[in-house]
């Protein structure tokens, strides 16, 4: 039976750390449970053993900002501490002590330092900008004046577990194409550059005329032996050229308008964008957040410029009284359903429960939306690469035949 290694907090409020033999983590944490502690982490107790893993978690520095994945650990145990009874100083104590690295330790323990002094949680964790943005900032200040920030936090790591899902699964669905294209790639450069030099010496001695279709490899292979690497080059200073662009507002926003106008991709963005969007302002708005204030943060996690533009607008219309769902629609690109939902919202008093209803229906069709993607890029990359590859053999069998009727 496989052992683990697990953190929790006792009935008392004190740390435990030791090992249980379970079939699995759900029955370690049952286990701790059904003793009246508090389970914190499981893991297998051979995870991170060895030389190499310990050689990848090796970290150089405490400085430098915490990932999304940390900030969420973060926030989830910071959240369960706290709705155990336990103190600020404490619960911040026990995530320096359990601190998974160096760096996450070094930042957690200028929290804790912070607080000590007697500075707010918000205005400690506001002295890391790259690790605690805007967003996640206001929030703890809104949930430390309205006295609720355990459950302030509980939402803010659902906000970042579920961003942090969203982007995992654009990740994972991508993963299969990039390297079928790579494979491909790397394939069809194998011919052009290694196989078929093979056979041109033999096409040379017997000084017939090649098939169009070999003659036509022929040049392409020499092509790529001869000027790939610097076509490579210029694919690099163009991509880079292109990114220094991207930078201009004029020519983002346009850029961006584009993308959400593709016929497959667009839809894809759209339900992405309405996504975060609605996550992010009802859970802004579900903790007391102002909403002009609220829209406000929102403008700094829309990656959107088109978005951001109609965010904007529909800023100026909330502060006049205007509501927010209009401009919105009249921006055009939003799906109808989010804008739908979130005049409902308005109309009922209920926009950030709306908000939130939204934001789950949109992640869905996000999902969906990436499974068909994947679905319908996966056979149009095969049969592109088989296409190539065999293209490249039939010209070269051609030739062969064609040789083999000039000796009979």
């Amino acid at each position: 039976m496989p052992s683990f290694r697990y953190t929790a907090i006792s009935p008392a409020g004190e740390t435990i750390q030791g090992f249980l033999d379970a079939p699995s983590e759900k029955a370690v944490i049952e286990q701790l449970r059904r003793q009246g502690n508090l389970p914190m982490r499981a893991e297998p107790a051979d995870a991170g053993r060895g030389f190499f893993a310990d050689l990848l978690k090796a970290e150089f520095g405490t400085g430098r900002a915490l990932s999304g994945a940390e900030v969420a650990n973060v926030t989830r145990e910071l959240s369960v501490m706290l709705n155990a009874g336990q103190d600020l100083d404490r619960a911040l104590r026990f995530l320096v002590d359990t601190a998974p690295n160096p760096r996450v330790r070094g930042v957690l323990t200028q929290l804790r330092d912070a607080v000590r002094d007697g500075s707010p949680l918000a205005a400690a964790l506001a002295q890391h900008p790259k690790s605690f943005p805007r967003l996640y900032v206001g929030l703890v200040r809104a949930g430390e004046s309205g006295g609720m920030l355990a459950a302030t936090l509980a939402r803010l790591a659902d906000l970042l577990e579920r961003q942090r899902g969203l982007r995992a699964a654009v990740t994972n669905a991508l993963i299969y194409p990039a390297i079928l294209v790579a494979v491909g790639i790397g394939a069809i450069a194998m011919l052009l550059t290694q196989v078929l030099p093979q056979f041109i010496p033999l096409f040379q001695q017997t000084g017939a005329a090649l098939p169009a279709p070999t003659r036509f490899v022929i040049a392409l292979g020499d092509f790529v032996s001869h000027d790939g690497p610097y076509v490579l080059v210029m694919l690099v200073v163009l991509v880079a050229a292109a990114r220094q662009a991207l930078k201009r507002p004029r020519i983002r926003i346009v850029w961006d308008r584009m993308m959400l106008r593709l016929p497959v991709m667009g839809n894809l963005a759209k339900e992405v964008l309405a996504a975060r969007l609605a996550r992010t302002l009802g859970t802004l708005l579900q903790n007391g957040v102002p909403l002009v204030s609220a829209l406000g943060i929102v403008l700094e996690v829309i990656d959107n410029t088109a978005g951001e533009a109609a965010l904007r607008a529909a800023t100026e219309s909330a502060k006049g009284g205007a509501g927010l769902s209009r401009p919105l629609q009249q921006a055009g690109i939003f799906p109808v359903r989010m804008v739908y939902l979130l005049r409902l919202g308005e109309e009922t008093a209920q926009l950030g429960a709306m908000s939130l209803r939204a934001a789950e229906i949109h992640e869905e069709q996000a999902r969906m939306g990436i499974e068909r993607l994947v679905a319908l890029l996966v056979p149009v990359l095969i049969i592109f690469i088989g296409g190539a590859v065999a293209g490249i053999v039939s010209s070269l069998m051609l030739a062969m035949l064609s040789l083999n009727d000039l000796a009979s």
